[in-house]
């Protein structure tokens, strides 16, 4: 894929996470929802970016907000309802802007009509078997089948009463309780999908993010887990709840639906650390892109983000394919804080932003990472991830990265609703945070992304495939792609930079050099390139 005019539109695109309960409600409620998104699109647009991933819209009861899906072929009224999805896709389209939306293939809702039907009708049943349902251990079966951990805290097992009134069966759900998982053995799962992926693309979607990639399909006999860590999204390889080699039949059944729609997407989202592992859901006949976290995972420092990078490339290489790239999401938290908050945080963000979009492939930025938001710290009274119930209070979860946008004005709710009862509060701070207030100003961080992303979709400099590191001190990171030089300063002192012509830094330069936590994109002549590294040939 070196001709940037044979890549597919997703190879290079800048994805935008959007988490619709979070960005803009049109209704008051004060919940986002999709005619809050269309409201935005135009800002969306103005920011730069190509594509937009929704975060799950679908029918649900919103135990773990939108991923306990009780009908996926329907819009929940919470968010507008299909004919809000309607209008969203369509005039995101008449702006250029693509759709993906949230897949989540591997439970569904307790309160399905499948699920509901396998609580009536009982052990041995068809219903049933469309879950997974086993008889307990130990005395009269008051134990679950095996020692299986919920992904959210708590075991991955609960127990029916069944029909007859009597104690009996246990369903296995790796997240939450109210969320069973799928038998993905049963063919009956896959047709259903493919229902699902097929009205959705004739719709329009452009895509889908598979939720839990790695997951579906278990191994033989629910072997026992052994001691893990089973913090929120830390499981490893070994960890046999996940990653079983069926679970790629499934990608293939999926893949073989979405090529009848030649422009769309598949994104998977894979918690696979070993690389040739992780390579196999991307092989030619599985998923388009995979998300890889290392970069989300690496700490600010220069060898840990070179080797987020260089396995992130190596992995990629694997199968050919392009590299995905996110320092934030709805579940690893807001960079700003994960770097050490305040304006340090703050700036390492901007830096690591710049990084991120300099590197090929497709890059993903998490509503409010442009405005240079950070994580809050929600009182306990309010928080509703269900982790934090699940792990008796040990884990706060995830509702600090999903507080609402601010958009305009001097006090909370800053824009997002009408209502100052917003589903999470929102901190009287952000009232300099503002899409407004930054949109106003040059030098904020909305108008920085705005800028980097301006240049990254003109000019040629990105047209790049793959990376060459040049020298550089120990606590910085110095790399060409294409014709573009990427500089970033993880360490204490100054950094000199490279000779060419500075398209961009994170923070004004101090004499020439690069200051600590900042980064700069440079266009270098062939001399100079050469000089720094002997064997460099011009990419295209």
């Amino acid at each position: 894929m070196d001709r940037v005019e044979d890549r597919p539109w997703w190879a290079h695109a800048v994805f935008y996470q959007v988490y619709p309960r979070s960005f803009a409600d049109s209704n008051g409620d004060g919940v986002g929802d999709l005619d809050g998104v269309v409201a935005r699109l135009d800002y969306l647009k103005l920011l730069g970016v190509d594509a937009l991933w929704l975060n799950p819209v679908t029918v649900s009861p919103m135990a773990d907000h939108g991923y306990d899906v009780a009908d996926p072929r329907d819009i929940d009224p919470l968010f507008g309802g299909l004919a809000a999805a309607e209008r969203l896709i369509a005039e995101a389209h008449r702006r250029g802007i693509k759709i993906t939306m949230d897949l989540v293939p591997n439970h569904t809702s307790s309160q399905h009509q499948w699920f509901q039907a396998a609580l009536a009708a009982g052990p041995g049943s068809a219903a049933r078997d469309r879950y997974i349902f086993r008889g307990g251990r130990g005395p009269r079966g008051s134990k679950p089948p095996n020692n299986w951990e919920s992904v959210f805290g708590g075991p991955a097992w609960t127990r029916v009463v069944e029909p007859d009134g009597n104690p009996g069966q246990w369903y296995l759900h790796l997240f939450d309780a109210e969320q069973p998982d799928l038998n993905w053995d049963n063919p009956e799962v896959f047709d259903d999908l493919e229902k699902t992926l097929r009205f959705w693309l004739e719709r329009g979607v452009d895509g889908f993010r598979i939720d839990v990639a790695h997951g579906m399909a278990k191994p033989p006999g629910l072997p026992d887990m052994e001691s893990v860590d089973n913090r929120l999204l830390r499981h490893k390889d070994r960890d046999p709840r996940f990653n079983h080699p069926n679970v790629h039949a499934i990608h293939r059944h999926i893949r073989a639906v979405v090529n009848d729609y030649p422009d769309a997407v598949t994104i998977g989202e894979i918690w696979v650390h070993d690389n040739t592992r992780w390579a196999e859901y991307l092989r030619p006949d599985e998923l388009h892109l995979g998300f890889n976290f290392r970069l989300a995972q690496a700490e600010f420092d220069a060898d840990e983000l070179r080797d987020a990078i260089e396995n992130t490339l190596a992995a990629a290489s694997i199968e050919d394919v392009p590299p995905t790239w996110t320092v934030a999401n709805h579940d690893v938290g807001r960079e700003v804080t994960r770097y050490g908050g305040g304006q340090v945080g703050l700036d390492r963000a901007r830096a690591m932003a710049m990084v991120m979009l300099a590197l090929p492939g497709a890059a993903f930025i998490y509503n409010g990472q442009e405005l240079g938001l950070p994580d809050v710290d929600l009182p306990d009274e309010v928080l509703q991830d269900p982790t934090w119930e699940r792990s008796g209070h040990t884990e706060r979860g995830r509702d600090g990265c999903r507080v609402p946008l601010p958009w305009s004005g001097d006090t909370p709710p800053f824009g997002f609703s009408s209502s100052s009862d917003t589903w999470l509060p929102m901190p009287a701070e952000w009232a300099a945070l503002t899409v407004e207030k930054q949109l106003r100003d040059s030098e904020s961080t909305l108008s920085f992304f705005r800028r980097i992303l301006q240049l990254r979709r003109a000019r040629s400099e990105f047209s790049g495939s793959r990376i060459d590191w040049l020298p550089s001190p120990r606590d910085a990171l110095i790399f060409r792609s294409g014709d573009l030089i990427c500089a970033l300063n993880a360490g204490h002192r100054p950094l000199t930079l490279p000779d060419g012509e500075l398209l961009v830094a994170s923070a004004d330069l101090a004499d020439g050099k690069l200051p600590p936590n900042t980064a700069a994109w440079l266009t270098l002549c062939w001399s100079s390139i050469r000089r720094l590294c002997p064997t460099a040939r011009p990419m295209r």
